[in-house]
């Protein structure tokens, strides 16, 4: 699926507009195949999440540390999980892919004050998933 919306960017490169952000025009096209690829199959995807799963750049300190980062972040990806559909796009756009609010807004096609209200609302029934230890981190803006 991202390998064909890779494809589907590489085509419509004429229609890029210069100047602009591509970084949010490409995972614009791979939020459109996400969308399609839901639709045709009639369930779920979980695409935008399993990128979170990827091994942190940084190395712990040690192998105590990689456990309870391993546990954190297998606790947040189930909470996350659980969570609404849409809900699950803000908080990936925002937190996963570390897009700002105004790509995470062109990302999903919605107003900027939409993708605000929506990542409030979102991060609030985080916090009550959580366990409270972890809804702290979530409190201070990064629930990763």
């Amino acid at each position: 699926m991202v390998q064909e919306a890779f494809v589907k960017g590489y085509r419509a490169l004429g229609s890029f507009r210069t100047g602009a952000a591509f970084r949010p025009w490409l995972l614009r096209i791979v939020a459109n195949e996400t969308h399609n690829l839901r639709r045709s199959w009639r369930r779920r995807t979980t695409l935008e999440l399993r990128m979170a799963l990827r091994p942190d750049d940084a190395d712990p300190a040690s192998p105590e540390q990689s456990a309870v980062a391993a546990d954190t972040h297998a606790v947040l990806l189930a909470a996350v999980n659980t969570m609404p559909h849409r809900d699950r796009l803000v908080l990936t756009c925002r937190y996963f892919l570390d897009l700002s609010e105004a790509e995470t807004a062109q990302v999903l096609g919605w107003p900027r004050g939409s993708v605000k209200s929506r990542l409030s609302r979102a991060l609030d029934k985080l916090r009550r998933a959580l366990p409270s230890h972890l809804a702290e981190e979530v409190t201070r803006g990064r629930p990763q």
